[in-house]
């Protein structure tokens, strides 16, 4: 409705995101001044929770953060804690921790493009329309995403919150013929992610670009997901040069404050907005993409990841999903070829006084944990940064240029209600975890 100049739409809940958030646009003359991404979820308290808890809990309870992604924050945890006390799991219970992780990224990503994503480009309200107007492409998602789950649950003892990660490796570990029949179904997933970039490159896209500077781990020699360096490459691609600092001094570069409209925390890069995730793991990583996922990523459109070439329209970050979800296949189906049992499911890490810094890649970017131990293992300081929370001013500059190339169709009820989808596809991009950043959609469009 109209009121006092004033245009006010709104939409009492964002389906299909992980939590519940508000969007606000500030329209002046004919010039959207201002998005504001409202995230009202209340604080949760995990870092409070973990003050005077044992060195070894942070894994089992940073992981109900999340039931899509709590993968991620057990690897992060254990990587945090085990530099804190100086121990580095190597050989094959790192690759266990990869393969686990491999696991969630397959059940993550297949989620978001086929359940969350896929309805957008494809002119249907949700997953069940979908499933009932493409059915067969629906079942194809399905049977992927089962697929990570089944590897959750074999390495982790169940698909959401595993129990079987501890700090220092795992309390059991698999013999290589419990891991043959996970081989099978992945070959069979295999071809399913593949058909999936295929039918994803084919959607009708928006024209959209994008100059946020790109943060995500580099890893040489291999896709980063569980460990590297963090490095942010500067916006249109690789100039200037890559830059690169440790894990250690993430916090110096990384700069959280809160802002009046949101109870989650909104970060910058060394003072400039900044975007974590597939679009930067691609920008960063693409020359390390398995061949199979390489040449997947070129025949749907992506360019040459070997040359560099980087993805920068947030609407064709479900293609980079579903290369990342063939390149996971690739690397589980690899890491289970040469696997052989270590002789112990867990090295002994031993607690000491100490802070210990970790990294790794959540499906939807660079997740940060930091642990302060005293001199018997109890944390005394807790910090973790999600990455929602770092792409939420990204995310607020990608809507208001979104809805700026359209500012025309404002003002009508039919201009309106696209408008209003746009806004929650542009936020959809990025695959949101709201309730992770929380430590949609109601919008509202004020004119003056």
């Amino acid at each position: 409705m109209s009121h006092r100049g004033t245009r006010v739409l709104r939409l009492d809940a964002l389906a299909r995101v992980e939590g519940e958030a508000a969007l606000h646009l500030r329209v002046q003359e004919e010039t959207v001044t201002e998005a504001r991404l409202r995230i009202y979820e209340p604080p949760r308290f995990f870092e409070a929770f973990l003050i005077g808890r044992a060195h070894t809990e942070p894994p089992d309870i940073t992981a109900r953060i999340c039931g899509i992604c709590p993968v991620a924050y057990q690897m992060s945890a254990c990587q945090a804690i085990e530099n804190a006390c100086g121990v580095t799991v190597e050989g094959p219970l790192a690759e266990l921790r990869r393969l686990l992780y491999c696991g969630e990224w397959i059940e993550s990503h297949t989620l978001h493009i086929y359940l969350l994503h896929a309805p957008d480009f494809l002119g249907r309200a949700d997953a069940v329309e979908l499933a009932r107007d493409h059915r067969a492409a629906v079942e194809r998602g399905l049977r992927i995403k089962q697929t990570g789950n089944a590897i959750l649950e074999q390495l982790g003892g169940r698909p959401i919150h595993p129990v079987n990660v501890r700090v220092g490796g795992f309390y059991r570990t698999p013999a290589p013929e419990e891991l043959r029949p996970l081989a099978e179904r992945l070959r069979q997933a295999r071809d399913d992610a593949l058909e999936t970039v295929r039918w994803v490159a084919a959607f009708d896209f928006p024209d959209a670009g994008s100059d946020h500077d790109l943060l995500a781990l580099r890893d040489p020699g291999r896709y980063a997901i569980d460990s590297g360096t963090p490095t942010v490459i500067a916006p249109h691609g690789r100039t200037p040069a890559p830059r690169e600092f440790p894990v250690s001094d993430l916090e110096q570069h990384v700069h959280e404050e809160q802002v009046p409209h949101s109870t989650a925390l909104t970060a910058a890069l060394d003072g400039r907005r900044y975007l974590t995730g597939p679009l930067a793991r691609y920008a960063v990583n693409g020359r390390w993409l398995h061949p199979v996922a390489a040449e997947a990523a070129r025949e749907a459109g992506l360019g040459d990841p070997a040359a560099g070439d980087i993805c920068a329209n947030p609407f064709r970050s479900i293609v980079v999903r579903a290369v990342e979800v063939v390149q996971a296949v690739e690397e589980a189906l690899r890491i289970i070829q040469d696997y052989e049992q270590p002789p112990r499911p867990a090295l002994d890490v031993i607690a000491r006084e100490a802070v210990g810094a970790g990294a790794t890649e959540a499906p939807r970017g660079l997740l940060y944990h930091r642990y302060a131990l005293a001199e018997n293992g109890t944390l005394t300081a807790a910090r973790i940064i999600p990455p929602t929370a770092q792409n939420q001013a990204a995310i607020e500059e990608d809507v208001r240029r979104a809805v700026q190339a359209r500012l025309d169709r404002l003002g009508t009820a039919a201009g309106d209600e696209e408008l209003t989808r746009l806004c929650e596809r542009a936020i959809r991009n990025h695959d949101p975890c709201i309730s992770c950043a929380a430590h949609f959609l109601d919008l509202t469009v004020e004119r003056g």
